[in-house]
């Protein structure tokens, strides 16, 4: 369904943004390409949308209808190791997610779809800061579906750890809901001979390490999911001195609200009882960042039907309990998240991984897609 010659243009247009990765809020250059590629087929250009991001509308017929395409399209601060020949040529970014590929796809589809008919509107939607900075929020914030309406959105990400050719687009939860949260410990600084002389900071972090973990294993019930990690621990400059200060730091994963409620309140009180144990005084600053992504039942068997009869193998796995800011969008509009394999034979690197680059196997049948899913929702097929 998409010619070859534009799904080599294609490979190279990924291969140019894999190549000058941008962080959060950042991706002028990425924004500029893409808006220059969706006026040259007509569509209507809006950018700016949450700082970085870009509406391209094409309306067609006389339908009433409007769906939306998200792509994501900021790079993570990773050093990349692919060793590709189109590797990062900026040192310390890298699209390690497959941002990259999301953004390629989205702009075969819009090609493609600029030529084809249908009865509606079709709003793509090239979405900043996917990576903790909540930069589908800001679109929100920034009128998004006040000013492009649409009746339902989607949005697509590759996914290494399942075979190319299975697509995944469960009923309900997808993705976790997710927070952050940072505990400065103050105690009394002395000499590591002398410890009774102190308040330890570095032993009540130990502890408060250790009893955050009866969190999800003893307040949360286990028929329902939920983590706490802690992903730092910093204090201390000599091998001799107790600091003063230590910091620990991580994240919590929940689905369910009320779980999200319990993880805060019990990390509070444990915080502030061990720290108190061990004579100190602590900061708990805990923010919650990313909701649940919710797919809408409806729209999710409406992708999987279209993927099965695209031969696609439709897979029930789990959710997972990494989290995604397209649950903003679907706070506002019903729709679907949904994931496309694209493991590599041989070393596949996860996402995330400094080694990962997208596979551009999956980039076709990704943008294909798009296509059948647009003709689906706005006739034409």
């Amino acid at each position: 369904m998409i010619p070859a010659s534009h799904l080599a243009e294609a490979v190279e247009w990924r291969r140019r943004i894999h190549m000058n990765p941008e962080l959060a809020f950042e991706e002028h250059d990425t924004a500029a390409f893409i808006a220059g590629k969706l006026g040259e087929w007509g569509y209507e250009v809006a950018t700016g949308i949450g700082r970085t991001g870009i509406v391209g509308s094409l309306t067609k017929g006389a339908g009433n209808r409007a769906i939306g395409i998200r792509a994501d399209m900021d790079a993570l601060p990773i050093l990349e190791s692919s060793g590709a020949d189109w590797c990062s040529q900026r040192p310390g970014r890298a699209h390690s997610c497959g941002h990259d590929g999301h953004v390629a796809v989205a702009l075969a589809a819009a090609r493609v779809l600029a030529d084809t008919p249908f009865d509606g509107t079709l709003r793509f939607i090239f979405q900043p800061a996917e990576e903790n900075e909540g930069g589908g929020r800001e679109m929100v914030a920034d009128g998004l579906f006040t000013r492009f309406p649409v009746d339902a959105i989607y949005a697509m990400h590759n996914w290494p750890g399942l075979p190319v050719g299975t697509l995944v687009a469960r009923d309900r939860e997808m993705m976790a809901a997710f927070a952050t949260f940072e505990i400065e410990l103050t105690g009394k600084g002395a000499h590591g001979a002398m410890p009774h002389e102190g308040a330890d900071t570095l032993l009540a972090a130990s502890h408060i390490v250790t009893a955050l973990q009866s969190i999800t294993s003893r307040n949360v019930s286990p028929l329902r999911s939920s983590v706490v990690s802690v992903t730092q621990v910093h204090g201390g400059d000599a091998w001799n001195v107790l600091p003063e200060t230590a910091v620990v730091r991580g994240t919590t994963r929940w689905f369910d609200p009320e779980v999200g409620d319990l993880l805060e309140a019990r990390m509070n009180a444990i915080v502030a009882a061990v720290a108190t144990g061990f004579d100190c005084a602590a900061d708990l600053r805990y923010q919650r960042r990313y909701p649940s992504t919710l797919n809408t039942p409806g729209n999710a068997a409406l992708l999987r039907g279209l993927g099965a009869e695209a031969g696609l193998e439709i897979v029930d796995t789990d959710p997972s309990m990494a989290a995604e800011d397209f649950a903003f969008m679907l706070e506002h509009a019903p729709g679907c998240y949904f994931w496309l394999g694209a493991a590599r034979e041989g070393a596949n690197p996860g996402l995330h991984s400094p080694r990962f680059d997208f596979n551009d196997a999956i980039l076709g049948p990704a943008a294909a897609f798009w296509v059948r899913l647009a003709q689906a929702e706005l006739g034409g097929a």
